[in-house]
């Protein structure tokens, strides 16, 4: 028993921290956390038949955090979506302005003119005064961060629809765009 826990435990753990890392959404995050779960009760297997008394104290913990993680990500945060995607359906079907998921957006990936990928959104700035979108960031080449660039898109670039971020900007006007320095964003675009 212990060796097959020796081989699941750390094997789930790297699969896990992958999943979570990647921030592939609520329902990869989740499972994630199932797949933590799962490790952190074969390190406990492990320590318990090797005998060493803090591997079982540390897995035990780490099992109660995890199930929280599961509840965040598959319970809470899979909830939330469920009802924005409900929202977002319902104003699509109603004489009502059409709405998308703020918690969408952060993530996204910014679609041009043909369908291509251009980028991915990193984050947005909203205007105090008047509640709407100032601008947002959208991180194009580089793979993880790593090399990436940035550009400040304005609302009029942008179009929000059940089918994600669009923009009628191709991929060279995207990349043409001033560079966004990571520690400094403007304070307009």
């Amino acid at each position: 028993m212990g060796d097959l826990a020796g081989w699941i435990a750390p094997t789930a753990t790297m699969i896990a921290a992958m999943m979570t890392a990647a921030n592939l959404g609520a329902r990869i995050t989740g499972w994630g956390f199932v797949i933590f779960c799962v490790g952190s009760v074969a390190w406990t297997t492990v320590g318990l038949t090797s005998g060493q008394t803090n591997l079982v104290l540390s897995n035990a913990f780490l099992t109660l955090v995890n199930i929280v993680g599961v509840w965040r990500w598959l319970g809470r945060q899979a909830s939330y979506d469920k009802g924005s995607s409900a929202a977002a359906d319902a104003s699509a079907r109603h004489p009502v302005p059409s709405l998308y998921a703020a918690g969408g957006v952060i993530g996204a990936t910014l679609t041009g003119p043909r369908g291509e990928a251009v980028g991915t959104i990193v984050d947005a700035m909203l205007g105090c005064g008047d509640n709407a979108i100032a601008y947002v960031v959208v991180s194009t080449g580089g793979v993880g961060g790593v090399g990436e660039t940035l550009h400040a898109l304005t609302p009029g670039e942008l179009l929000f629809g059940k089918d994600g971020v669009r923009t009628t900007l191709t991929a060279d006007a995207v990349r043409g765009k001033p560079v966004v320095q990571a520690n400094h964003w403007p304070e307009a675009v």
